[in-house]
């Protein structure tokens, strides 16, 4: 004999970091299987061990991680996470990001500062990664960072059909918080059956982080249900001044719907005292009780993660998941 025959057959492994272990749970249950276990701790300095208690050799591995508070560790434990595998000869690794770190860092604004999104994705391939997953990111050009395959989810088809479940029968208006988000709004125009569309004029001071003024709206808002939409929710400024600006206009009420929420002191405070009715947001990111408040409803993210995975592994269509 010259030759030695293997029956074709792929193994998928998923792989959890410390960030949100919750979510990965949720969708190693859509999947059917189990987070492979493993081990890891800080030494006393601070650096991070991981070893999985599992073979990884030749297998298809996914590594979620959730990188909310406490950011910079959850990065670097991804990037020991995808080592660790690529030293267990795992055959491909795609990391699942659900929140794209350093998002906001895509382009540089004036001299000498860094483009931190691109930062990331170089580690991330530095460091093994074959394949990125990612929900809403925040401009379509982070893409484009990672040397491979990118798989852009998106939270809209469950966002929008929670809003069609509770709101529909109402006269709807997508408002985007800013200029920015517009090409956002208009896609959620399109999934809320062709709705008017508004945005919240604003400016923003450079030197200071966190803090817009909204000045005017424009568009169509008087007696209507407004949706303010936008991809994450940090400290709330944005969402609380597009709230009012929109209510000073004339709307009926405000719903907002985002994807990640970061959530960091005050948000919880501003979002509850601004005067919308409701905010909905995915579990991207954990939001821990003490940043949660009335009006606030979380979907899950997991089911679609999960079939994105399980389409991936089969080498099957990611963009048919979200083609209307």
């Amino acid at each position: 004999m010259s030759s030695i025959s293997v029956a074709n057959s792929k193994s998928l492994m998923l792989f959890s970091g410390r960030g949100y272990p919750d979510l990965a749970a949720e969708v190693a249950d859509h999947l059917g299987i189990t987070v492979t276990p493993e081990d890891a701790y800080e030494f006393a300095n601070g650096e991070i061990f991981v070893r999985y208690k599992e073979s990884a050799r030749g297998s298809d591995a996914f590594v979620i991680q959730s990188c909310g508070e406490g950011i910079n560790t959850w990065v670097m434990e991804t990037l020991i996470m995808i080592d660790a595998l690529k030293r267990a000869s795992a055959k491909r690794i795609s990391v699942v990001l659900p929140f794209y770190p350093y998002a906001r860092q895509d382009k540089k604004h004036r001299g000498r500062e860094p483009i931190s999104a691109r930062l990331i994705a170089d580690l991330l391939k530095t460091a093994g990664a074959h394949r990125l997953m990612c929900v809403d990111l925040h401009t379509d050009q982070i893409q484009g960072f990672f040397d491979g395959p990118v798989d852009h989810l998106m939270a809209a088809p469950l966002l929008t059909d929670y809003i069609l479940k509770q709101y529909g029968a109402d006269h709807l208006t997508v408002v985007s918080p800013d200029s920015g988000r517009v090409r956002t709004a208009e896609r959620w125009a399109d999934r809320l059956g062709g709705t008017p569309l508004a945005f919240i004029h604003k400016t923003r001071d450079p030197l200071k982080p966190n803090q817009v003024v909204a000045n005017r709206v424009v568009g169509e808002v008087g007696g209507r249900t407004c949706i303010v939409v936008d991809d994450m929710i940090d400290t709330g400024g944005t969402i609380a001044s597009a709230t009012r600006a929109v209510l000073e206009a004339g709307a009926k009420q405000v719903i907002v719907a985002a994807t990640h929420g970061v959530l960091s002191d005050p948000a919880a405070e501003r979002l509850s005292n601004c005067g919308l009715t409701e905010v909905v947001l995915t579990n991207t990111l954990p939001i821990p009780q003490n940043h949660r408040f009335p009006k606030l409803t979380v979907l899950s993210i997991a089911p679609i993660l999960a079939r994105a995975i399980h389409e991936v592994f089969e080498d099957g269509s990611v963009t048919s998941l979200f083609e209307s």
